[in-house]
């Protein structure tokens, strides 16, 4: 007998009135986005920071946005093409699930791009201040797939694997909680450490570079205990879809680091 944990079995849905569902899903959007927002506004105060908190202010509802629309279409692009393609109408039922981070996050970026440049502001600075808060609402949407039962791991032996209700009958790992420990946590007390230098704030892209090379790394390890996606399984020399994105997401992190040591320091 295989040792097993009871999947506590959490309704996804928090609160019922009458016919409004308030969703676990939901409510940690909410939680990141607005716990993420005052922590960043929070940074924009210290010595080293070159963007005013208030700009951080006017710029969440422009995060907000991309997220939720860069969140969708990039599961709908990288993940389902083809269903949604004969299932159109379907796209805008976020409130089903169905996000993925990496098109969330080009979704971000295009947002900041496009707020800096109307507000005569530095990308790179703000990219910093999204990019240290970002594990905060990678850690909640985890605890949201964990609650969802969905995103299960693989097939495990380990003592604390669970039967999740919608995988069958093997125990498998957790892993939207090492993804939660991973990602959100352990890239979140990174990241705090260095934004605590404001050294490193004056150095536009640093954070950034950090944030892009962690989550890249994170992410891919966290990709050897989950399932791949059962319409996509494994892919090119047995990575998974995860994986093959975090790849670009590792070089670029990379090279911003690079380039933000190179560049002289600002002061805000």
């Amino acid at each position: 007998m295989l040792p097993v944990i009871a999947f506590p079995a959490i309704d996804p849905i928090a609160l019922q009135l009458g016919p409004l569902a308030i969703r676990w899903y939901a409510l940690a959007y909410i939680a990141g986005i607005l716990l993420g927002w005052r922590y960043a506004s929070w940074l924009a105060g210290r010595r080293g920071a070159a963007i005013p908190p208030q700009a951080f202010d006017d710029f969440v509802m422009w995060a907000t946005l991309g997220i939720i629309l860069g969140g969708r279409l990039g599961y709908v692009f990288f993940y389902k093409p083809f269903y949604f393609l004969a299932n159109p109408a379907e796209i805008i039922m976020v409130w089903q699930g169905g996000m993925a981070f990496h098109g969330g996050l080009l979704g971000v970026v295009a947002a900041t791009w496009w707020f800096t440049r109307r507000r005569g502001l530095s990308f790179l600075s703000l990219a910093d201040l999204v990019c240290a808060a970002a594990p905060i609402g990678l850690f909640f949407g985890r605890i949201a797939n964990f609650i969802n039962g969905e995103l299960w791991g693989r097939p495990s032996e380990v003592a604390w694997a669970m039967v999740f209700p919608h995988a069958g009958q093997l125990p498998r790992h957790p892993s939207q909680l090492y993804e939660a420990a991973l990602e959100g946590l352990l890239l979140f007390a990174a990241l705090a450490a260095l934004a605590r230098r404001d050294a490193i704030l004056a150095r536009p892209g640093l954070l950034s570079g950090v944030f892009f090379l962690g989550y890249g790394l994170t992410r891919s390890a966290a990709e050897f205990f989950r399932e791949p996606d059962a319409h996509l399984g494994f892919l090119m020399g047995g990575a998974t879809m995860g994986q093959i994105l975090s790849i670009p997401m590792i070089l670029f992190g990379a090279a911003l680091i690079r380039h933000a040591q190179r560049q002289p320091t600002t002061h805000g």
